[in-house]
């Protein structure tokens, strides 16, 4: 019976998660599309350098707390509040301290980041800084309780804001101003909206005895952030510093424009399966069934759109992003392909490391990937950026690799058990790019790419429809089931 409840209530929370993420990337990529033909890439490149030196800073505010309050098992409501306090406070006080050290040494962090000029635009975009700690302690307790419909009025608030502040400020300006001012309005329409939807309020009160309680998981969360940050950013610093802004834009934009799309899925899941693993981490039957589930159900979206967008990239550059980023069709293939094998074998396990209390290992898995990837990245980056380019989106098999032999030692989740779970996907895709790439031969202009995407699609479907436990899970779905339901009152198919 509790098992039943908690699925229900972790279906509710993807559900509403999904509904956040595919509302918000319905409305994003049009507003992308938009600011694409708007902006030049030099535009878009000068923003990344920003936002790397901008993020940098956030993970040092949050100091792993977000996840703290989301992991951990408190002993009453009133331990949770008074846990929440002292994350809050923490996290504000430190804001103010980081966007200060910023402000007053903008100019010398643009120069290390090879963008001497951009200190103003620095200072400008650290205000979002403060404005972020007043929501990411919001939003960690409204995961942890699996409130996932407050979080997607929160995100449809913010999703329209650049609709009605980027895109006319982008209209008026035609620079990179746009983009940061659009960011710090987005920031501040999240963090009121959350507050004042929030129950619970940051109250005077501070605990050093809770602080150092919580610090013992909080900082290797910390640590860990900080080595993704590095994994997400390296490069962009040596794009930045070896090449140029155009080529920095071609190549944020690429890997910006996939992860939207792949983020429909990855991000609705992500915080759920987190938030759903932590309360069953006592449970060892219920946590691999919640983990292989949710690999398994991902997988279904992923994979095809990997190698669809992989296929189609040409025709996926010019309808996303416009004829004068042709330049990064190919980038925009490769990374779509490496995502797609990235996000199911190898996003997850992240969260099943810090679900059991364990950030350490997500911090080695995510070092090891650094080390290979700073050190190939330095040695390609001269060659040009199809070198480079190539090699980034290569090296995240080594990440897949690393972190698979993370959970077989740390877990004894196999790589065996890993693709017996996804098999049927894996061959249903790869049947489907083999006809894609037949249907490309035949023809290539934007009518017949287009029909071909759709032939491939319901093919895909076919052939994984084939497979009973698949089967049984999508039509599981309770949209599914409703129009079973329909079918079997009028005839349609037998109950």
């Amino acid at each position: 019976m509790v098992y039943e409840l908690k699925n229900r209530k972790i279906g509710k929370a993807l559900r509403w998660s999904t509904i956040t993420e595919i509302s918000a990337k319905l409305i994003s990529p049009i507003t992308n599309m938009v600011l694409a033909r708007l902006l030049t890439p030099e535009a878009f490149g000068l923003v990344a350098t920003v936002t790397m030196v901008v993020t940098f800073a956030e993970v040092f505010t949050d100091a792993g707390f977000h996840k703290y309050i989301v992991q951990h098992e408190f002993e009453d409501d009133e331990d949770l509040d008074k846990s929440t306090n002292v994350a809050f406070w923490t996290n504000f006080i430190f804001s103010l301290i980081v966007f200060a050290v910023i402000f007053i040494f903008a100019d010398s962090i643009a120069y290390l980041a090879g963008s001497a000029g951009i200190g103003n635009a620095i200072r400008v975009a650290g205000i979002s800084i403060p404005i972020i700690s007043f929501s990411s302690i919001q939003t960690a307790r409204y995961r942890r309780c699996f409130d996932f419909k407050t979080l997607f009025i929160a995100r449809m608030v913010t999703s329209v804001t650049p609709i009605v502040i980027t895109v006319p400020m982008a209209m008026l300006l035609r620079n990179h101003w746009a983009l940061i001012i659009g960011t710090l309005f987005r920031e501040a329409a999240n963090a009121v909206t959350l507050t004042a939807m929030s129950r619970w309020k940051p109250k005077f009160t501070y605990s050093l005895r809770k602080l150092k309680e919580m610090l013992s998981f909080s900082l290797w969360s910390m640590f860990e952030q900080i080595s993704i940050w590095l994994t997400l950013n390296l490069d962009i610093f040596i794009v930045g510093k070896m090449l140029n802004e155009y080529y920095l834009g071609l190549y944020k934009t690429s890997i910006t424009t996939v992860n939207a799309y792949m983020g429909i899925i990855t991000s609705a899941t992500t915080p759920v399966l987190f938030s759903a693993l932590s309360r069953c981490q006592n449970n060892e039957v219920e946590f691999r069934a919640t983990f292989f589930k949710f690999q398994r159900l991902v997988s279904v979206l992923v994979m095809p759109m990997g190698i669809g967008l992989f296929l189609y990239s040409d025709l996926a550059t010019d309808i996303l992003l416009g004829p004068q980023w042709k330049e990064a069709s190919e980038f925009i293939g490769l990374w779509s392909l490496t995502s797609g094998l990235t996000i199911i074998f190898g996003h997850y396990n992240s969260e099943v490391y810090r679900s059991k209390g364990k950030p350490k290992l997500s911090l080695l898995s995510q070092t090891i990937h650094l080390l290979f990837l700073v050190t190939l990245l330095l040695y390609v980056a001269p060659m040009g950026f199809r070198p480079l380019y190539l090699a980034r989106s290569l090296v995240r098999i080594q990440g897949i690799v690393t972190g698979l032999i993370i959970l077989w030692i740390g877990f004894r989740i196999s790589l065996r058990s890993v693709i017996k779970n996804v098999y049927p996907t894996i061959i249903s895709a790869v049947l489907m790019g083999i006809l894609g790439r037949v249907l490309k031969i035949v023809n290539s202009n934007t009518i017949w790419s287009i029909t071909s995407v759709l032939i491939c699609a319901a093919f895909y479907f076919a052939i994984l429809m084939c497979f009973r436990n698949i089967r049984n899970e999508i039509l599981s779905f309770p949209i599914f089931r409703k129009i079973l339901n329909k079918c079997h009152r009028r005839g349609i198919i037998d109950p």
